[in-house]
């Protein structure tokens, strides 16, 4: 028996200086620095004397001077400062997806098949019979004209109704969703910097929605003392505040948002690591971090009950271990009659993936 044989490690280095290469980078730091692009160059400046990403024949300085090139940042003519441009967010958003959802390709376990079948767009290896109604863009016209020169011979062509084969589709109703994303303080706490994740996630499904699920919505909303809308554009710009987790708030604006929805198909996906601890009550704000206080859960609970009345089920992502909170998520899930998810910040964007493609392949009650 040979065993293990260990070699020197010898770096791929046939990519140094490759545009593509250091792009990817970078903008995996604009996500970490919220969108702040000297701080981005600064990074890659410190990556480059610490690891050598460029060489001689193409440094650092030509990088930022192709970024601009190609449209990827702009410089303001009054004040000189370098921003990114319209071309750089959806990059950003696109290279979030791919990071996602191609890991999910790989072994992808929310992929099931509704037991419906009808109207959609993705067709399955079932065929059938034609019936009257049935639209034409369904009727597989190869398989039809095969049935005819079986049926009537090839001397001359003859096509009627019962030659036809129509394809069977999956069944996809469209699909109203509110993503929330928790911005509170304690999303960077502990040495752990839990919002870039919630970005990504939130990033990737708005690419993924816009380019493959045009007729779905996506509404995106974050919560600290307040709940408040952004647009798909601001999120590679988000940081958390010095703020509390009013989950009433963001609770209250996502199904007031979802109620001016068409869709029959709608849902709750909430990204949060801490206990609700802030309640508006008039113009005030009622607090407490220690604790779950019981008129804050107590007024969240009643939040839960009216989404479930409302036909609305809310998927919970908690990045948290604690076991009270845990207690807690579990009373507000069976409130809702919806789902909860313990996910470290690695696993996130699975569970999102996999949860909003399973819902597009069912009717969600």
């Amino acid at each position: 028996m040979i065993g293990i044989r260990f070699s020197d490690y010898i770096p791929d280095m046939s990519n140094k200086g490759n545009f593509e290469e250091l792009l990817k980078i970078f903008l995996q730091l604009l996500t970490i620095t919220s969108g702040n692009v000297a701080e981005a160059l600064n990074w890659m400046n410190q990556f480059d004397q610490r690891y050598e990403l460029t060489d001689k024949s193409y440094g650092m300085g030509d990088f930022i001077q192709e970024l601009k090139d190609k449209n990827y940042l702009q410089e303001n003519e009054i004040d000189k400062t370098i921003n990114l441009t319209l071309k750089s967010e959806q990059a950003i958003r696109k290279q979030s997806l791919e990071e996602i959802f191609g890991k999910l390709k790989k072994g992808f376990r929310g992929n099931h098949q509704t037991s419906y079948s009808g109207t959609g767009d993705e067709t399955t290896s079932e065929r059938r019979e034609y019936y009257f109604g049935d639209p034409m863009e369904q009727i597989d016209m190869t398989d039809s004209i095969k049935n005819s020169q079986i049926n009537h011979g090839i001397d001359e062509f003859h096509l009627d109704e019962s030659d036809l084969e129509v394809e069977e589709r999956d069944f996809k109703a469209l699909t109203s969703t509110v993503l929330m994303i928790d911005i509170s303080h304690s999303m960077i706490l502990y040495g752990e910097d839990r919002i870039t994740p919630a970005k990504k996630v939130a990033m990737a499904l708005s690419e993924l929605i816009t380019t493959k699920y045009p007729k779905d919505t996506l509404d995106i909303i974050v919560f600290g003392n307040d709940a408040w809308p952004i647009e798909i554009k601001d999120l590679p710009y988000l940081q958390v505040g010095p703020y509390h987790t009013n989950t009433v708030a963001g609770l209250d604006l996502a199904m007031d948002i979802l109620k001016k929805r068409k869709t029959t198909n709608k849902q709750i996906f909430m990204i949060t690591d801490g206990k609700p601890t802030c309640l508006k009550v008039g113009a005030k704000y009622y607090k407490n971090s220690f604790g779950l206080d019981k008129k804050i859960m107590n007024k969240t609970l009643d939040m839960a009950a009216r989404s479930r009345r409302l036909g609305i089920p809310i998927t919970t992502y908690m990045i948290a271990r604690d076991p009270y909170l845990q207690q807690f998520v579990r009373e507000f899930t069976k409130t809702n009659n919806g789902r909860a998810f313990y996910s470290n910040i690695s696993r996130l964007g699975d569970f999102v993936f996999e949860d909003y493609i399973r819902n597009r392949r069912k009717r969600l009650k």
